[in-house]
């Protein structure tokens, strides 16, 4: 007498197969393999459902997210397209 059960394993491991090659495909559909690419530099902006900016930058190994407020700041420094440095190395973005 066989276990009825003993399909469910293989259809444990097929749905795995299928949910790892969709993730594949959803990373290739938006250029997002340089995730994977320990050399790689990369930057997101992304914008939560209750409208927070948050930009997140790979640089490497190293993966860092932060959050974007409403508060002003001043100081001195350079222009780098819509994001300024400060001296003291803040980064701020301004909006165009």
């Amino acid at each position: 007498m066989e276990d009825p059960t003993a399909g469910v394993a293989n259809l444990f491991d097929a749905s795995i197969v299928i949910t790892v090659s969709m993730m594949i495909a959803l990373f290739m559909a938006y250029n997002l393999m340089d995730l994977f690419n320990p050399k790689s530099t990369l930057t997101i902006a992304k914008v939560t459902a209750d409208g927070k900016v948050e930009i997140i930058t790979k640089n490497g190994k190293e993966i860092k997210a932060r959050r974007v407020t409403d508060k002003r700041l001043s100081g001195e420094g350079i222009r780098l397209r819509t994001v300024y440095q400060l001296k003291d190395g803040r980064i701020i973005y301004v909006p165009d």
